[in-house]
């Protein structure tokens, strides 16, 4: 039996290390192996340059690990963010501007860090443009708009003077009017649909959130002619007495049936 068993033992370690040479002829080199860190930033500057996204940030990564601790590594992350925003990735995105902000507070970069947040969740399409191609807005894309508009509120707040704060408050103007028509058309598409009550709800609730925006115009029609299909008449008088004090050249004024002159902007 001893001899038996002492013959097995070297069989089981040349099966053994076969296998370790096996997996090692299998496992693919790394090409950046000898590089310095500021070689392999320049190549993901190279790709990114280039339009080729997934692999800076392949490269970005290597270099988070690699440099860790050192600014061109906070570099390389926040890089890395805008690398996957233009890749679509938005989620991925995210999460390293979160981690950034959350791991580097004093960064000369912060700014940028929170106004990138706000641009990967911002959508340009939303509102009026989107009902062009019929592509309303769901709730998750009010979401991100809400949460878009979140972060260009932080960076106007905290950093008023950064050079990324103009567009930001522009953004956030585009944010609100958007959000508030659409509001405004869900609450057009109830009445004419003749559901008032819910046509009354939404262009309530889009007069209590979005004040002084231009679709606020629109939301007090609704209000007057759904309360006045509704026999509401002192409330549809109230809301036209609003109407005419807050816009009072409005084209709603000028004819009897408020949403009528309503329906006819529509784009389709």
């Amino acid at each position: 039996m001893r001899s038996f068993r002492l013959s097995m033992v070297p069989v089981g370690l040349a099966l053994t290390a076969g296998l370790f040479l096996s997996g090692c002829a299998n496992t693919p080199k790394d090409a950046t192996a000898g590089w310095s860190p500021e070689k392999i930033y320049s190549e993901a500057r190279d790709e990114a340059n280039a339009g080729a996204w997934d692999k800076a940030i392949g490269y970005y990564e290597k270099l988070e690990g690699r440099a860790a601790g050192t600014v061109l590594a906070q570099q390389a992350q926040i890089d890395k963010a805008f690398a996957q925003y233009k890749t679509g990735d938005k989620i991925q995105a995210i999460a390293t501007l979160d981690r950034f902000i959350r791991l580097h507070p004093t960064s000369p970069a912060i700014d940028y860090a929170i106004y990138l947040k706000g641009l990967v969740n911002f959508n340009d399409n939303l509102g009026l443009f989107s009902f062009i191609t019929r592509q309303d807005l769901s709730e998750r894309d009010q979401k991100a708009a809400k949460d878009s508009f979140e972060a260009f509120r932080e960076l106007s707040s905290r950093f008023p003077e950064s050079k990324y704060s103009p567009d930001a408050r522009q953004r956030m103007t585009h944010i609100v009017n958007s959000l508030a028509a659409y509001e405004v058309h869900v609450a057009r598409y109830y009445a004419s649909r003749g559901a008032h009550v819910a046509a009354i709800n939404r262009a309530q609730q889009a007069i209590a959130d979005y004040q002084g925006v231009p679709a606020i115009e629109e939301a007090l029609a609704i209000l007057v002619s759904s309360y006045n299909a509704m026999g509401m008449s002192a409330l549809s008088n109230d809301a036209k007495r609003v109407l005419e004090k807050s816009f009072p050249q409005s084209d709603y004024l000028k004819s009897e049936g408020a949403v009528k002159n309503a329906r006819g902007w529509r784009l389709w």
